[in-house]
């Protein structure tokens, strides 16, 4: 299927297309074109895949009803094996080269890229950017390194600390996650992030996507990406077809190690191009086509944007009245709870840490939230209760006899 989109795409008409064409819809996956209620009838590909075509001639008797039918042999279009290849690799470094050339212009300048950082610093972009725009991710993750620039600082900062420093990133529980991955780097590892898939997958809160990042984008390690955008982007582009959501198929990881340059460092661009196109370019619902640079090569595009924003998992839920809304009211709380502790103890603020001087030692903070401002959040009881336990469940929060509730130490 990718070889006749890649040949659709540069020009070259593969039999697939002229059956669909000529004799009115195309049987997806049946190798089939027909004009239904005319008797016509295309093998495409058919025959082991050497290409073999049956159609009805044209001229003399070619109306009748069983009239004859010719035999045509050959390759896609006239093109032999060799030449598909040729026109189908050909098409790849097109893209390739393109987004390439736009990726050196019009990347966004993050702190974490471009060698900017540590491998351990990438990894924290990755965790800290995940179901979160880069754009929100940036303060936080600058703060964030300047209080904690490697591993071993992290594993042994105060919870409270880190809670706090998370801020309004959302989906807290990534914080603790990212602390408990530090401890085991800074103790197994002797605070040298590994390099390898197995161990990466191996951290706590690590899992293919950002394993897979932090190889390419952090060691130049040649591994296919696979995240939303890249999915969304490869699927529109090669297969002309909306990227469905979900967990990624087998057919959409196998395309993107199909696509991926066999050049380390060129797949590194790849990753990262691919990525950044399906970011702020393609996006989900409203792609700027006029302004890609590889909207000439876009199948999608061509095919007028069939399903565009088609999602195959369920509508997102509404954010007002959740329990994640009200479970970030409580976290909320206790975060300005703590802020004016600091403020009160004389502390300089900054992703919560306090500054000290002259050797003295910084404060130690014991954040509590009494059960009846806890109970001043949210009006309805049974849903704060739930949430509270849930909280206290992911370890974000401790709940104390009196009910009331704390930052854990």
């Amino acid at each position: 299927m990718l070889l006749l989109n890649l040949l659709n795409l540069t020009g070259v008409q593969p039999l697939q297309s002229i059956a669909a064409e000529r004799h009115g819809r195309w049987v997806e996956g049946s190798g089939v074109a027909e004009r239904e209620g005319k008797g016509w009838r295309e093998d495409v590909g058919g025959r082991g895949g050497k290409g073999y075509v049956w159609k009805r001639l044209e001229g003399k008797g070619a109306g009748k009803e069983g009239g004859r039918m010719d035999h045509v042999h050959g390759t896609m279009g006239g093109m032999d094996e060799q030449a598909v290849n040729r026109q189908r690799e050909e098409q790849r470094d097109d893209v390739r080269h393109r987004l390439a050339v736009w990726w050196e212009v019009s990347a966004r300048d993050l702190p974490w890229r471009f060698g900017r950082t540590t491998p351990w610093g990438v990894l924290v972009s990755e965790v800290m950017s995940q179901q979160t725009q880069m754009s929100r991710v940036v303060p936080y993750w600058t703060a964030w390194m300047n209080q904690w620039p490697d591993a071993r600082s992290l594993a042994a900062a105060a919870k409270a600390d880190v809670i706090a420093a998370w801020g309004r990133l959302g989906y807290p529980r990534r914080a603790l996650r990212l602390q408990e991955c530090a401890q085991v780097v800074a103790s197994q590892y002797d605070d040298v992030l590994p390099r390898t898939y197995d161990e990466l997958t191996a951290l706590p809160g690590i899992g293919d996507y950002t394993a897979s990042a932090v190889m390419s984008f952090a060691f130049g390690e040649r591994i296919a990406v696979i995240d939303t955008n890249i999915r969304r982007v490869l699927s529109r582009v090669f297969v002309g077809e909306e990227s469905l959501g979900g967990a990624a198929s087998r057919a959409e990881r196998e395309l993107a190690w199909e696509l991926l340059p066999q050049d380390a460092a060129q797949s590194v661009v790849w990753n990262e191009s691919v990525m950044e196109l399906g970011a702020v370019v393609c996006t989900a619902k409203a792609p700027l086509c006029e302004s890609c640079p590889i909207r000439e090569c876009c199948l999608f595009l061509q095919r007028g944007l069939p399903g565009l924003g088609l999602k195959r998992t369920r509508p997102r839920q509404r954010f007002a009245g959740t329990d994640r809304m009200v479970r970030g009211l409580v976290m909320q709380a206790l975060r300005d709870r703590r802020a004016e502790l600091l403020a009160d103890a004389g502390a300089a603020a900054g992703m919560g840490a306090a500054a000290s001087e002259g050797g003295v030692a910084q404060p130690v903070l014991r954040v509590v939230l009494d059960a009846d401002a806890v109970r001043a959040l949210w009006k309805d009881e049974n849903q704060l209760d739930r949430c509270v336990a849930s909280l206290d469940e992911d370890g974000l929060i401790e709940m104390l006899p009196d009910r009331s509730i704390m930052l854990p130490e």
